[in-house]
């Protein structure tokens, strides 16, 4: 696709309910997350080999992200008719990356608390990631606003910003 000009291209991992929401402990978490890391590592890994092979991947932007991580510590949950253990929704501190389009490779960026529980070095936020995101593109996330109940909101919030650091 990215051959034939296509400039956005989304790759979805997590259907047939092999998705990487699981949160239980009896395996399921750990199970599902080993099979995706293997689908998508292996499936990224062999993109970006292409894509270099092919010199597209200066002009590529790669994404992997998601709205969120886990715990790093079990917690309960009380479902319908039981209370289970696992991990909940972790927006403080997780992991996302970048490769190609303009971005520096090889090297990680920010830290967490020795918990992992929140990001303590260099924390990006969502919107610091679409700003940056948009910036690659081109745009100026800035002037990227929607009108909505008599206000104008930027997609990347007020507190958006790009994070130069990432950058080529």
């Amino acid at each position: 696709l990215v051959e034939s000009g296509v400039r956005f291209v989304e790759i979805f991992n997590g259907s047939q309910g092999r998705r990487w929401d699981a949160h239980g402990n009896r395996g399921g978490l750990i199970k599902n997350h080993r099979t995706n890391a293997a689908k998508t590592d292996q499936g990224l890994a062999a993109l970006i080999t292409d894509l270099k092979s092919r010199g597209l991947l200066d002009e590529t932007l790669v994404v992997w992200v998601t709205e969120f991580g886990r715990t790093p510590f079990e917690e309960a949950f009380r479902e319908l008719t039981r209370t289970t253990l696992g991990r909940g929704h972790q927006h403080y501190g997780f992991s996302m990356w970048l490769a190609g389009g303009g971005v520096k490779r090889g090297f990680t960026y920010g830290a967490t608390d020795d918990f992992g529980v929140h990001a303590v070095e260099a924390p990006v936020s969502h919107h610091d990631f679409h700003a940056t995101i948009l910036h690659l593109l081109g745009l100026d996330h800035k002037q990227l606003t929607y009108r909505h109940n008599g206000r104008d909101f930027r997609l990347t919030d007020v507190h958006g910003r790009v994070v130069h650091d990432l950058l080529v």
